[in-house]
């Protein structure tokens, strides 16, 4: 049986020490991962389901095949990895800023993941999504110049960023530089913490063709009851002017 409480990692980084914890859930007897930055809890391998559905939600809107995605935020690995089940996909440039957390996946510190890193269409960048997204330079050398879906799992929500800096991103001038990086039907789509919020899925309709919120809904064994998470998923025109 695993230990109880193990700290797998911790390293210190702009935004605040970083760590990746294993504990054993007493309640469901199974290893569950986390990751916490200072004090405040980020994610647990324990609620998954969200983050995987954002994948599938954004590439089920997205048509044809031989799709580049592009993914903010590493986080657990479950985004990407659920991208790279779809066989459309044939690249997935993932961008992280904490090279922390690139780390834990190329030293394979996390089993339900660890695929990521041995897959040939993953690309790992280091870098700050919100930055390049601003930039002429793209997402690095190697990343495609536009992309066929954006998936972003970065901030709590577009009102409850992890720093200052990506405030100005969830604005229309933030959200049409972004629009600019994806081929004409392609899609963004982002990770909430809170229910879908109307004013910004208006915001996404201004910016971009089509604007959808959903609501997914989990079970919480820590509760008994339910909890949910929201999904946007904004799809560029299939005719614009480049």
């Amino acid at each position: 049986m695993s230990k109880r409480l193990e700290e797998i990692d911790w390293q210190h980084t702009s935004l605040g020490t970083i760590s990746l914890r294993r504990r054993l859930e007493p309640t469901l007897q199974v290893d569950v991962y986390e990751v916490k930055l200072g004090d405040e809890f980020l994610m647990s391998s324990l609620f998954t389901v969200a983050e995987i559905e954002l994948a599938r939600l954004g590439l089920a809107a997205v048509g044809g095949a031989a799709l580049d995605v592009l993914v903010g935020g590493l986080g657990l690995g479950y985004t990407a990895a659920a991208a790279l089940e779809d066989d459309r996909v044939r690249s997935v440039t993932v961008v992280e800023a904490l090279a922390p957390v690139i780390s834990w996946h190329r030293r394979q510190l996390l089993p339900d993941t660890a695929e990521l890193t041995t897959d040939p269409r993953t690309v790992l960048v280091e870098g700050d999504f919100f930055a390049l997204s601003r930039g002429s330079t793209g997402f690095g050398p190697d990343a495609p110049a536009r992309f066929h879906a954006v998936l972003l799992d970065i901030d709590h929500t577009p009102h409850h960023v992890l720093h200052p800096s990506h405030a100005s991103f969830y604005t229309g001038d933030g959200l049409r530089e972004l629009a600019a990086r994806l081929h004409p039907g392609g899609v963004f789509a982002l990770w909430s913490d809170d229910p879908p919020d109307e004013p910004f899925t208006a915001l996404l309709a201004e910016v971009f063709d089509t604007a959808t919120a959903h609501l997914v809904t989990f079970p919480n064994p820590l509760t008994g009851g339910t909890s949910s998470n929201s999904v946007y998923v904004a799809t560029r025109g299939a005719q614009v002017p480049d």
